[in-house]
Parts: structure tokens; C-alpha cells; sequence
């Protein structure tokens, strides 16, 4: 039986000025969607980019779309709220559904890795090893772990006693302001979260390693530099967007419960949760030359038909 029954009450992250938090969160929020959304759309409306990658980027979009919503409506309401509250089963469902598109995420841009090395390595073949079944497991893979995952945490950290106050030192429910609330022993919970936070970074992370590692050999092996200067710089984006999802998440999680403190895990957290999804719509869309091409010959497409 939980002791903890009561609704949780949220802190307020930042003693900035209401309104100042509610546009930046806000614009945010909306160019992260905006984008998004439609990418998706353009990946539906046009015929051109149903290709593998934009098979995962499409997917892509819908995760960071879905992770965005778990948190940002509420976060935006909360600013205006004196009292921010939730209730016990609201906290398990985000953390639940948070954690869900956290890690399918993480094992989604494994997928993207694996299809750009192929694409680059194996040109001639690319077609027939990126099949339509071979996308459909890459796909199916990462939905599946970000399921285990977030069914774990959630499963353990709500069958836990929870007592004394029921503040949650955090702008959102996750896993480190949780566990600081349990008044009973939380090391296997701890070294849970350890080793499933490490094996999603051992399963995913050399499949993205080792796929650029063969991509920039191929690259090396490029002897016009134009062609060298134009795969460096699709692969830079994909580069960039892995690196800073995997160091936030490898400070909260792989090293929970070390030198870092919940206050320095918000703000690392506030990061990954607002900004990382709104660079994601520019690396995945403004500055890929197919996607702005596409979207050109929709706008011409367009002006036609109502001219005609």
C-alpha cells in the first residue's frame, strides 16, 4: 500500500519574472511542434522523400512531438500556478510516457546511424539491405526498448513507500526527485537505473560509433572536396544531435546518485526537454538540402495550381 496517496506539488524551477518564463518555454515548445509536425506532413504529402532515412525521421519527428507534449502543456499552466499540483497516478503515467520517448529515441538515432552507413558504404546495395522489413525491425526495436525501459523504472519506483513531504524538488516527475522521497532503502532502485540507463548507452552507442567511424573512412576515401565537404556536413548535424542528448542523459541517469545534485540535474534536464527537440527541427529539416528542396517544389507546386 503507498503511504504516498496525496498529490504531489511541484516546485517552481526558476524565480524569473512569469511571463519572461512563459514566452521562452512557450516559442520553444511551438517551434520544436511546428517543426515537427511538419515534417511529418511534408514526408506524407510529397512522394520523393519516402526513402528509408526519411522512413526514421518521420518517427523521429513523432517521438520528439510526443515527448515535447508529456511535459510542455503542463510545465506552461504551472508558470501562472501558485500551487502546482499533481496527482500520484498524473506523476506515474509521465514518467511512464517521458521515459518511453526518451529511450526510443535514443535507440531511433541508432536506426538513422545504421542507414546512413549503409547508404554511404554501400550505395550499390543500399536498396536491397535497407529493405522494407529490415526498417520495419529497426523501428519496431527502439519502441519496443523505450517500452521495457520505462515500464521498469516506473513499475519499481511506484511499488515504493513514500512518506514525509510530498514535494517534488522538480518541474516535472522523474526519476531522481522521486527516489528522494522514498523513506525506505532505494540502492537496488539506484542500481537499477544504473544499469538500465548503461545498457541502453552499451546497446545504442557503439551502433552509432562504429557507423560513423565507417562513414568517415568512406568520406577520407572521397577524393573531390566538394563531395568530402558535403557528406561531413550531413553527418555533422546527425553527430551533434547525439552528442548532446547522450551527455545530458548519461549526467542524469548513468550517474545518478554521484556528485551531481538535483538542482544541477534540472537544469540539465530543462535542456534536454526544451531545447534539444527544437534543434532537432533545425539539424533534421532547415539544414538538409533535400527536405528544403522538397519543401521548394511544394511551394512551386503550389503558386501553380492557384495561378492556373
Amino acid at each position: 500500500m503507498y503511504t504516498l496517496d496525496n498529490d504531489f506539488s511541484v516546485l517552481e524551477y526558476l524565480d524569473w519574472h512569469q511571463v519572461v518564463l512563459f514566452v521562452i518555454f512557450l516559442l520553444f515548445y511551438l517551434i520544436s511542434l511546428l517543426g515537427k509536425l511538419g515534417m511529418i506532413t511534408l514526408i506524407w504529402m510529397d512522394s520523393r522523400p519516402h526513402t528509408p532515412m526519411y522512413f526514421f525521421v518521420n518517427h523521429l519527428s513523432f517521438v520528439d512531438v510526443c515527448s515535447s507534449s508529456v511535459l510542455g502543456p503542463k510545465m506552461l499552466t504551472d508558470i501562472f500556478v501558485e500551487k502546482k499540483l499533481i496527482s500520484f497516478f498524473g506523476c506515474a503515467t509521465k514518467l511512464w510516457l517521458f521515459g518511453q520517448f526518451v529511450v526510443t529515441e535514443c535507440f531511433l538515432l541508432a536506426s538513422m546511424a545504421y542507414d546512413r552507413c549503409m547508404a554511404f558504404c554501400k550505395p550499390l546495395l543500399y536498396t536491397l539491405i535497407m529493405s522494407r522489413w529490415v526498417c520495419v525491425q529497426l523501428l519496431v526495436g527502439p519502441y519496443t526498448m523505450g517500452l521495457l525501459s520505462s515500464m521498469t523504472h516506473t513499475t519499481f519506483a511506484f511499488l515504493l513507500a513514500y512518506c514525509g513531504p510530498n514535494i517534488i524538488n522538480h518541474f516535472f516527475c522523474d526519476m531522481s526527485p522521486l527516489l528522494s522521497l522514498v523513506c525506505a532503502n532505494i540502492q537496488v532502485n539506484k542500481f537499477l537505473v544504473f544499469i538500465v540507463s548503461g545498457a541502453i548507452v552499451v546497446i545504442s552507442s557503439p551502433t552509432i560509433i562504429i557507423s560513423y567511424f565507417y562513414i568517415l573512412i568512406t568520406i577520407l576515401r572521397i577524393h573531390s572536396a566538394e563531395g568530402r565537404c558535403k557528406a561531413s556536413s550531413t553527418c555533422s548535424s546527425n553527430i551533434t544531435a547525439v552528442s548532446i542528448l547522450y551527455g545530458t542523459l548519461f549526467c542524469i541517469y548513468v550517474r545518478l546518485g554521484t556528485i551531481f545534485s538535483l538542482d544541477f540535474n534540472k537544469k540539465v534536464t530543462m535542456f534536454y526537454t526544451t531545447v534539444i527537440p527544437m534543434l532537432n527541427s533545425f539539424i533534421y529539416s532547415l539544414r538538409n538540402k533535400e527536405v528544403k528542396a522538397t519543401m521548394h517544389r511544394m511551394v512551386t507546386r503550389r503558386k501553380f495550381c492557384i495561378t492556373s
